[in-house]
């Protein structure tokens, strides 16, 4: 079956502005079928938007797939892993959330002390903690607007620009697993591990051949960054290397200089559903 999809979404659950509703009701306002709220080691989202979907009786106009987008570093590459419809209660997959989460956290606390201590720059934990949904990932771009609030920068930019990069003296590098272990864990929890905008990887090539080994099984050939050329390239890699070939807009926020949506706005082509649920299946008959 084909179905305008968008496969890498984000609510406020993480780095996003919008609740799981409103991207529903966004997603079916723009003519998608189907999407995948991929929140950053956070898997929180989906419920949300699954009660909302059967209370409002939309189940017959939108499918939301489950989806996460795990943040993972090697060799210095910060390269991040999306998995779809795994299962949740898989004991590793549980405890990746969990570290993952727990990594969030001390580097946030970390970098607030450092804050304090050498600019001067007085932010509460808990201050950060209102800008994301309960439960949900703490990230660079909390962190930012938080100093941007506090009245450390002018605005959010600044702040990446001062204190949210690795030669900043008040920066902490996340500990987070590795791109192998997000692959692992995913496919062993009857999910597909897909890398996420390769585009962003200068030896990516390679990181997809060896995260082979591990169950990677697609590779984000479409996305808002990728160029035609660029889509064609990950496209006759992924045909080369026998994986899948998944998309989506990354989408975070409206654009603020036109208020345009880009959710779906990514030109995902429609057979990109079926190959997604004909490898499910063959995830789950080789299980």
């Amino acid at each position: 079956m084909k179905k305008k999809t968008d496969l890498h979404i984000h609510t406020y659950f993480s780095d996003g502005v919008f609740s799981p509703e409103k991207i529903v009701d966004t997603a079916v306002d723009v003519g998608l079928d189907a999407i995948a709220i991929t929140d950053h080691d956070n898997i929180l989202a989906y419920d949300v938007a699954q009660k909302y979907i059967k209370e409002n009786n939309l189940s017959d106009k939108i499918e939301v797939i489950r989806g996460i987008e795990v943040n993972t570093l090697y060799k210095n590459y910060e390269v991040h892993i999306l998995g779809y419809m795994m299962d949740v209660e898989n004991k590793d997959f549980k405890e990746l959330i969990k570290s993952q989460q727990q990594a969030r956290i001390k580097q946030t606390k970390e970098i607030l002390t450092l804050l304090s201590k050498k600019e001067g720059i007085r932010i509460k934990f808990e201050d950060i903690k209102k800008l994301v949904a309960e439960g949900g990932s703490i990230g660079r771009p909390h962190i930012a607007r938080a100093i941007t609030n506090a009245g450390g920068t002018n605005n959010i930019m600044d702040a990446y620009a001062k204190y949210i990069h690795e030669d900043s003296p008040v920066y902490v590098q996340r500990k987070t697993v590795s791109p192998f272990d997000a692959v692992e864990i995913i496919y062993d929890a009857g999910g597909i591990p897909v890398i996420a905008h390769p585009h962003d990887i200068d030896i990516a090539e390679d990181l997809v051949k060896e995260l082979m080994t591990c169950g990677l099984r697609g590779i984000e050939a479409y996305h808002r960054k990728h160029s035609p050329a660029c889509v064609e390239y990950f496209s006759s890699m992924a045909e080369k290397l026998g994986l899948i070939v998944t998309g989506g807009s990354d989408f975070h926020t409206p654009n603020i200089m036109n208020g345009q949506i880009i959710l779906g706005k990514n030109f995902v082509p429609e057979w990109v559903y079926s190959k997604l649920m004909e490898e499910k299946k063959r995830i789950d008959m080789a299980s």
